[in-house]
This record gives C-alpha cells, structure tokens and sequence, in this order.
C-alpha cells in the first residue's frame, strides 16, 4: 500500500504584543486534492491529521510553537485525538460539528486530561452554554462577522473567562478594531500589509534603513556600509544577534561588521542585514513577527531553487533567497512595492519576481504565498508549474522549520 502525501499549511497566530504564539495547522491529503474529493472540505479527517504527524513528525512540524488543529466530529470522539500531545496542541471543534450532549462530556472529559479546546468560526448562541464551560478559546471570523455585530456578540460572550481570538484579520485597521473590543489573540496576515500613508511625513529612521537597503543592493565598499552602521547602533546590535544565532551555524562569535563580511562574505550579510532592517523597525526587534515571515519564506524559496536546480543553482538559490525577504519590503516601509524596487539597485529577475510574479523566481514566490494562504490546489498548480513534486516541498518546508525555529529560539 502507498504511503498517503499530504499538503501542510501553517498560519501564524498572535497575541496582543505581536509575538507569534501558534500556528493552526491545515492538512490535505494529496489524494483528496487529485481526485476532487472533498470529504471536509479543506479539513482533514482524523486518519489524515494523525497520518501527517506521524510522517512529518510534531515537532519537526511545530518547532517550539503550539499547533492549533480542526477536527471533526469523528476525530474529537475517537481514541486517536489523545495522541496528540495535550501540551503542544489546541483541539479546534469545526463549526459543523453539532454540540449535543455526547460532545460537551466529550470535551470535558478531554478538558480534563490537560487539553486546551477551541471552537472554531464561532457565532454565539445559547445553545453553546453548556460546551463555553469546557473550552478555552473561541475563535471569531471576523471577515464574515458585521462589525457593527461583534460588540454585541462579545458583550454575550463576556460571563466566560475563555480567550477571544480574531481570525481573518487582513489589514492593520482590522487589528486595531478588534483589539480595542478586546480580542487577546488574532490570526491573519495583516501584519504583513503596508499601510500607506499619504501625508509627507519623513521618518529619520526609516530613510536611513532604505539608505543602508540601497548600498547593500548595489555592492558600495564596506566603509560606507559601517558609516551608516555606526549612525544607527540599534541595526548594528539587530545585525550581530542575527549573524550569531545558531541558525547560521558559525563556531566563532561574530562582533564587528567588517568581521561579519569576513567570515559571511557579501551575499550572505546581505540577507542578514535585510532581515535586521525589519528587526529594527519593529518593537519586538528580532523577534518580529514580519521578520519571521520574510526569514521562513526566503527560505523555503532558496531551499526550493535548490531542489529544482541542485548544486549549480547556487545563484538562483541566493537570489530566491532575497526575494522572499525582499517581498515583504511594502509592510516594513509602508510604500509601494513599484516605488521601493524603483529606488534599490535589483537585477531584472529579481525585479520581475517581485513586482509581477514572473520568472522562475516569481513562481517560487507564488508558491511560497499560496501555501502562506493554505491555498492548496494553487500549490499544485506552482508545483507542476515550477517543476518541483510535492515531496521535495515537504522536505523543503520541514527544513525551513527547523531552520526558522532555531534562529527565533536563539536570539
């Protein structure tokens, strides 16, 4: 018999600092996305979500985050459920599933072994009261919920102490709106969307990190990097802890700049000082959460140009690399993507990948945002495009995992 593929999906999840606390994981049987069978939809039965784990491993596929998991009705009654480990994994009950005596005892009873419950895509009703006793965290859509419906329904909400978390949140405003309701966690993407500002306001710190992005993009001597390295010490404190966490793999501590581009070299410290730039515009500093996304896209994009072109794809492999730091440029200035790559010194395909999605290395970066998106039939679309197999994405993710987890656990 065939060992069953599977598709993986992770989305980050937030809490009110903006520090990344979990992932939802999304599972899919390669099977089920061929043949069009859609048996819960985009949710993976019991069999899938247990085989996946088994495959991937959990921590291979959650590093030192928890994981929050849909099941279905059959998964949260059947004996497999408690495989999972209770300490690393939220339990999220489909909105499908209907809340009927069996599964409020069921819940309780898993409650009571040390798991933390979810309802997922939760609209309030009294019928629930019973099961808000048992669970932890209800999440709300807040896409598909009216805003002018949320206060009420967190108002009806109130006389439980479970956490709110705000899923499909996509723009800073939405953010902003619902943690001022009082939402404690929130899943979505907006963290990574500009936010363009029309007034002419000119931000001092800002002109000098797109200053320092251009001398590193157009190669300037190494004594003009560190002029403006010393103008701004917080980037240069960002820089060094990037460069000396265990991500990088190196056996001596790294304390200068010009050290850096000596043990580095120059497309390495490039990356690095790119990813610091989004440090230092962030109140997290490294542990930024847009720094995260731009470190684990980059490089699954490398790991993936490797795969498709092994050894000799070196440059691909560098250039891939930068395009998925690069591409999450708008968010940290809070411009155009067209007018930032205007003002950096690009070579063309990195240009094209970046401003249309084109070339190699613009399929490279539309794969690694549909699987972002857990879109998994336009995965398998940009994997027969690109000429890559699922199983050298799957070994691509789990490496870019475990690379990402080390370097955030290391600084």
């Amino acid at each position: 018999m065939n060992q069953q593929k599977f598709f993986l999906g992770r989305q980050p999840i937030l809490d009110r600092t903006q520090k990344i606390v979990g992932f939802e994981l999304l599972f899919r049987s390669a099977e089920s996305l061929q043949s069009a069978r859609f048996d819960d939809v985009q949710m993976a039965s019991a069999s899938v979500i247990l085989g996946a784990l088994t495959e991937f491993g959990i921590q291979d596929v959650l590093g030192r985050h928890r994981g929050f998991f849909n099941v279905t009705r059959e998964m949260l009654m059947s004996d497999a459920v408690e495989l999972l480990p209770r300490d690393r994994v939220v339990i999220e009950l489909l909105e499908t599933i209907v809340v009927d005596r069996d599964v409020v005892e069921r819940c309780r009873a898993l409650k009571s072994l040390g798991f933390t419950l979810a309802l997922d895509d939760h609209v309030y009703s009294a019928e629930f009261h019973d099961i808000y006793e048992a669970v932890d965290i209800v999440k709300i859509d807040v896409l598909e919920t009216p805003p002018a419906a949320l206060p009420e329904m967190l108002e009806r909400l109130s006389p439980w102490p479970f956490t709110l978390l705000a899923e499909k949140v996509e723009t800073a405003e939405q953010y902003q709106f619902c943690s001022q309701l009082g939402f404690h966690l929130f899943q979505g993407y907006y963290f990574a969307r500009p936010v363009v500002l029309r007034q002419n306001r000119i931000d001092i710190a800002k002109f000098a990190m797109l200053q320092l992005m251009k001398q590193v993009m157009a190669d300037t001597e190494l004594e003009e990097i560190e002029e403006t390295f010393k103008q701004n010490p917080g980037l240069t404190y960002n820089l060094l802890r990037l460069v000396n966490s265990v991500a990088i793999g190196l056996r001596v501590r790294i304390k200068t700049l010009r050290h850096a581009l000596m043990v580095l070299g120059t497309e390495q410290l490039k990356r690095w000082i790119t990813l610091a730039l989004y440090a230092s515009n962030d109140s997290n500093g490294v542990h930024s959460p847009l720094l995260e996304l731009a470190a684990t896209r980059g490089k699954l994009m490398e790991l993936l140009a490797l795969a498709l072109k092994g050894r000799a794809g070196r440059e691909l492999a560098d250039q891939a690399f930068m395009v998925g730091i690069l591409s999450l440029i708008d968010a940290l200035f809070d411009e155009s993507m067209n007018e930032l790559v205007g003002k950096l010194n690009l070579v063309e395909n990195v240009k094209i990948a970046l401003l249309s999605r084109q070339g190699e290395l613009g399929g490279l970066l539309l794969l690694a945002q549909r699987l972002e998106e857990a879109d998994f039939e336009g995965v398998n679309e940009q994997l027969e495009e690109s000429g890559l197999d699922l199983d050298q994405l799957l070994s691509s993710q789990l490496e870019t995992i475990a690379w990402s987890d080390s370097l955030s656990s290391s600084l």
